[in-house]
């Protein structure tokens, strides 16, 4: 099944598309409708964009369009590749800029760490693939035969797919309305060729749109998900963002495996002394994880050396093992691989 667009909030007669109330008089400008308590394109509804209150709502077309038209066609390839992945991990971010991909890249490599273990990073981080350069693999192509597009791999049990593999250039803007981004997502799921894998890592990109919707949607075909890892900075700006994508979290049924607070305080690459840069004005991550009761998986400090390893496409915590940053990267690791190994 489709997942919804959207959601009707918890006591509230407002629809979050719409702007309607439920008094019949829209909370924005424009000619009266009759809206029922709750809009006819709710989670699970078949009036969609079809009921009589939904007559001058612009989107309404939005809503009729988005109902599932029957069984997907490319179910079964979704799942037969995604039945082979043992534990799929999203990294979100409610903001831009919080160092989500770095994560992504990191926590991938500290992974395959593990010989025993077969990883996968998946980029649909569609307008902003970085996942290339931080991995090294610029100006890398992706292989295709009859079974499906191969990933390209950094090591022998670390593959890695991305948009950024099909560009001529680097420097070439994707412009993409939200269809074909899903099928972009649908492809990377229904036809590269992931294998045994025991992580697949899916860097995703900030906020909570199309692709956050697509890829739960299909990534559940394949069996659960296993969580979110939800990237942060200490500062209430991205705390405050981070909340609403626990919230989407909660509504479209993945759970959080936790949040990482990045940017943590700045380690002198000297002395290996933290300094704090950004003030965690209102307590920080941790704050937040204890009041909306979900797990608080660490903090990782700010380090130089962790940009120049983005930059030259190394693997930081290989590369700078005594780096208070790289303690921290291997310690928040080993927490996901308890808490998924529950799962």
């Amino acid at each position: 099944k489709f997942l919804p667009i959207f959601f009707l909030p918890e006591n509230s007669d407002l629809c979050d598309l719409c702007g309607m109330s439920a008094d019949g008089h829209p909370s924005n400008p424009g000619p009266a409708v009759d809206v029922p308590e709750a809009c006819p394109g709710g989670p699970g509804s078949e009036l969609a964009g079809k009921a009589a209150a939904c007559e001058g709502c612009p989107n309404k077309d939005i809503c009729a369009s988005s109902q599932p038209k029957g069984p997907d066609p490319d179910g079964p390839l979704i799942e037969r590749r995604m039945k082979l992945v043992k534990h799929k991990i999203l990294v979100l971010s409610g903001k831009g800029g919080v160092g989500k991909s770095t994560v992504s890249a990191q926590l991938s490599y500290a992974l395959a760490a593990d010989e025993d273990s077969q990883v996968g990073l998946m980029d649909v981080d569609i307008c902003g693939p970085s996942i290339p350069k931080i991995m090294g693999l610029e100006g890398e192509n992706v292989h295709r035969s009859s079974s499906g597009w191969s990933p390209v791999f950094v090591e022998d049990n670390l593959g890695v797919m991305s948009v950024g593999f099909l560009l001529a250039s680097p420097t070439d803007a994707i412009i993409w309305r939200g269809p074909k981004k899903n099928g972009l997502i649908k492809q990377f799921l229904k036809d590269v060729e992931w294998g045994e894998t025991d992580y697949l890592v899916v860097d995703t990109p900030p906020g909570t749109s199309d692709e956050h919707l697509s890829l739960v949607q299909y990534l559940d075909i394949g069996g659960k998900i296993d969580g979110a890892v939800i990237v942060t900075t200490p500062q209430e700006v991205s705390l405050m963002d981070v909340r609403k994508e626990i919230n989407f979290c909660r509504k479209v049924g993945v759970n959080i495996i936790g949040v990482i607070e990045n940017m943590s305080g700045f380690v002198c690459p000297k002395c290996d002394k933290c300094s704090t840069i950004f003030a965690p004005s209102t307590g920080g991550a941790k704050a937040m994880c204890e009041n909306m009761d979900i797990p608080f998986l660490g903090s990782i400090p700010i380090d130089p050396r962790i940009g120049k390893a983005c930059d030259e496409g190394k693997s930081f915590v290989e590369e700078v093992p005594e780096s208070p940053a790289t303690k921290a990267y291997i310690d928040i690791t080993t927490r996901i691989r308890e808490i998924v190994a529950k799962n």
